[in-house]
Order: structure tokens, then C-alpha cells, then sequence
């Protein structure tokens, strides 16, 4: 089965390489960036303005084929490996990346968020709004709270 995508638009970030984008254990995911949406799909920003936080789906563009074959790998965030699916890791067998970002404002097809962490020119897959009715004691944060408390030792 094959599946095709089509860009709704792209990203402008500061960050024009991967090794730019902040990682590891404290990181902080506060650039601001904007989200430019392709006419076409302007009439779908249509009442966005509402929420507070969006959820971005997009692209790693820039990836190989190799890169996509890695299954397991150490994160910057432990030193123990970890499968792809356990991983916030862009190596990933389908290169789609998800990222929550805050959105500031919107001027037109121009979605102004902070919390990018995706590179400049990023194609964009989908936007939705962020909605969460998960309890904050309800979650849980895996390996990346052990490796969290051994950094803190």
C-alpha cells in the first residue's frame, strides 16, 4: 500500500540545521517560529484562533532511507538504547514528526507559535487543535523519568 502526502505549508524556524534543535534532559522547546499555510488551504484556519495550543504534524524532509531503518537507539535524554516507538527520535520508520506548539496569533495564512523544533522549511502535513482530557496524575513517563531521576542523583 502506498500513501501520498500533500503539504498544507511550511515552517519558518530558526533553526536551519538538526543539530541546533535543543535535546536532552531540560531542554527547552521555546522558539518561536511560524507556521505559513498555502492559500489553498487558508479556509481551514477558519476559527483556529480559539485555542490556545495546536498540534503540528509535519515532515522530516531530510532524512535518508538509512537514517529510517534504525529501530533502536540511545537518545540524548539516557545512555541505555530504547526501541523507535519508545523515542521522541526523528530516525523513524515513517519520518512524520508531532510537536505541540502555542499558538500566538494569526495574520492571515500566517500562524505565529512557540515551541518549534523543526527545521526551516519544514513541510507541514496537518494542524489540530490540542485537546486533552488525560489527567496530569494519570501520566505516565516511562523510561524518560527513570533516566530523569538518575540524572538527578
Amino acid at each position: 500500500m502506498m500513501f501520498s502526502f500533500q503539504p498544507i505549508g511550511h515552517v519558518h524556524s530558526p533553526y536551519k540545521s538538526a543539530q541546533e534543535v535543543p535535546k536532552g534532559l531540560g531542554a527547552k522547546h521555546d522558539a518561536e517560529g511560524i507556521l505559513e499555510i498555502l492559500p489553498q488551504f487558508e479556509l481551514g484556519l477558519t476559527d483556529i484562533e480559539g485555542f490556545s495550543h495546536l498540534i503540528v504534524l509535519w515532515l522530516f524532509d531530510r532524512l535518508t532511507e538509512e537514517d529510517r531503518q534504525e529501530l533502536i537507539g540511545t537518545p540524548p535524554t539516557d545512555n541505555r538504547p530504547h526501541g523507535v516507538f519508545a523515542t521522541r527520535s526523528p530516525r523513524r520508520p515513517n519520518p512524520i514528526g508531532f510537536t505541540v506548539v502555542e499558538l500566538l496569533r494569526r495574520d492571515g495564512r500566517s500562524l505565529h507559535v512557540r515551541g518549534v523544533d523543526m527545521l526551516d522549511g519544514t513541510p507541514l502535513l496537518d494542524l489540530k487543535p490540542y485537546l486533552s482530557s488525560i489527567p496530569q496524575e494519570k501520566l505516565r513517563r516511562g523510561w524518560l523519568a527513570e533516566a530523569e531521576a538518575r540524572a538527578s542523583k
